[in-house]
This record gives structure tokens, sequence and C-alpha cells, in this order.
């Protein structure tokens, strides 16, 4: 059995006893908590040149998990928002060794005391009508894979679904009779009945027919019949994009990713005069506020309010250039 102050048997302990057990974590906190610590000692092996396995506690100190924090934004591309989630999945973890190992006290509380990254309150980025139909044509229906992958295309883009909780989707989840819909368990544990549209239902009744890989349960498995992955998915969707851009120039300006299609769902339920209590129990959102975001980005909305407002009344000047000496005089 390992030592107690080694970081394999703690993070094990974390995983079993305080996440799984104790805390009775979502699937979704697990997996995203296990990339966090599978890209963490990876970074450790390749900085400390030691095992995972064999990686001694005092070896994690703030400033492995600041390089470490660094180096995610700089080689792997991350957001500030992504930087942050992973900073919480590791002070979760501190937090639980600091009752486990007392006499580390200092060095747990110097990684506790990293701080999150503030981040730019961006204007969310959605796709017009045009581009999501260059998408969805984009994946070659011929091949099996082409036809998964426009099924859960068209799916992200008419129910707005996470892109964990579309990978996570299985055969059962599916209903295609009368009132169509999937079933979504999504972040917190919250579930939720998503509509689908009769096109949308038409396109998985077909997928369904598809033969079954792997166990059969996955509703869009990979080759080996297991859940893509959230990685796998960008980068399937990166090549439809790349595909689509051939005959939509405005997607070149423009970079999509999975939360773009879920952005996408959600201004056209808006546009569509969809009153944003629904559209927030539609996507899962906790709080109603976090969907006022999709009104903030509308701008042809504001458009429709400013073209209801008496402008105010306004006399265009006349530009009178300056005289050319006088001009050269004010350049020097």
């Amino acid at each position: 059995m390992k030592p107690a102050g080694t970081v394999a048997s703690l993070l094990t302990r974390f995983f079993t006893q305080r996440l799984m057990q104790q805390r009775q974590a979502s699937p979704h906190t697990i997996r995203s908590y296990r990339d966090t610590f599978r890209l963490l000692l990876q970074f450790a092996k390749s900085r400390l040149g030691k095992e995972p396995s064999q990686l001694a506690w005092e070896a994690l100190d703030a400033p492995l998990i600041s390089a470490f924090l660094e180096d995610l934004q700089a080689q792997r591309g991350i957001g500030a928002r992504s930087r942050n989630l992973r900073l919480t999945a590791i002070r979760s973890f501190f937090g639980y060794a600091a009752f486990e190992l007392p006499e580390h006290a200092e060095q747990i509380q110097r990684v506790l005391a990293i701080p999150a990254q503030r981040c730019a309150h961006e204007q969310v980025h959605y796709l017009s009508r045009p581009e999501v139909d260059a998408i969805l044509v984009a994946p070659d229906q011929s091949t099996w894979s082409g036809r998964r992958d426009h099924a859960w295309l068209l799916l992200a883009v008419q129910t707005g679904l996470r892109s964990s909780e579309l990978t996570a989707l299985t055969r059962e989840d599916t209903h295609l009779g009368a009132g169509a819909h999937v079933h979504v368990l999504g972040k917190g544990r919250k579930e939720r009945c998503v509509p689908l549209t009769k096109q949308t239902a038409a396109v998985l009744q077909a997928w369904l027919k598809e033969l079954a890989l792997g166990e059969g349960q996955i509703l869009f498995p990979n080759r080996r019949g297991g859940r893509l992955s959230n990685d796998g998915v960008q980068y399937l969707l990166a090549q439809h994009v790349a595909t689509a851009r051939e005959g939509c120039p405005s997607l070149r300006t423009k970079h999509v990713s999975p939360h773009t299609l879920r952005h996408t769902a959600a201004m056209e339920l808006l546009q569509a005069g969809v009153d944003t209590t629904v559209i927030a129990l539609w996507l899962g959102h906790e709080s109603v506020e976090t969907t006022h975001i999709y009104l903030e980005a509308d701008l042809a909305m504001r458009e429709k309010i400013l073209a209801k407002t008496t402008p105010h009344e306004g006399c265009p000047g006349v530009y009178k250039p300056d005289d050319a000496l006088l001009a050269f005089l004010k350049a020097l």
C-alpha cells in the first residue's frame, strides 16, 4: 500500500471518498476534475522526471502549480475561464489535503492562495443561419462518421446542449415518438427534457438504425464504440468548419467551438420571441440572469428598440480642411 504522504494515495482517496462517497459529485464534475489531474500529473512528470505514482507530496508545491497553469495557457491556448476551472479542481483537492496532511499546512496554504485570473466580460459569439447550414452540410454523409457528425451537429445547434451533455447521451435518452425529446442530465445533476423538431427527430431516427458499436449504448460513439471526448468533439467540429469555410466566407473570421453552437441555439430562440426564462430552462441554466448575455448580444433586437424611440434632432456640420500651410505646421 502507498504511504499516506504520497500524491497517489491521497488523490485516490480524494476521488473515491470525498467526491464520490461524501459529496456524491456529478459525473460531469468527476470527469472535469479527472482531466485536470491527468494534465497536472503529466506536467509534473515532464518537469520532475518522476512517474505520477511515485510522486511525493512535497513535489506539488505552489511554484509547480503556477507553472502548470501558465503552461496550459501558453501551450494549449486556454482562456482565463478554463484556467480558473482547472484551479478550482486543484483547490478542492488541496482543501481536502489540509485535513489529511496538517503537517504540510504551509505548503497547502500557498497553493490555496494562488489567485484566480480575472476574466473579461466578452459578448457571446453565435452563428447566422447560412453559417449553420454550411456546417451542417460539411460532413460526408456517404460515410458512417459523416452521418454521425451530421446528426450530432444538428442536435447540438437545435437543442443547445453542452458538449459534455451531448457526448453523454445514450440511445435510451432519445425519445422519438409523440413529443420527441432527449433526456439530459446536466450540471448540478439537474435533469431536463429538450424537445426536438421534426427534422432533428427524423435524422436521429435514421441514425439509430445504424449498426451500433461497442455495447451499443452511446448515442454518438467513437470508432471503438466508446464515448467521444470533449477534445474529440472539438476536433471533429474544427474539421467540418474548415470544410464549411470554402463555401461560406464569413466563417473564416470566426472561431467556432461546441459552445458557439449552444449560443447559436439560444440566440435563435431569443430572436423567435421566446422568453428568457424559458430559454434558461431550455439550456439548463442555474439562474435566469445567465441568459441575459444573449440579450446583450442581440443587435437586431436593439435596433428594433431604437426604431421605436423618438430621435433627437441634430444638425450635421460641414467639414472644411485647414489651410495647406497650417496643416503642414500642425503635422510637425
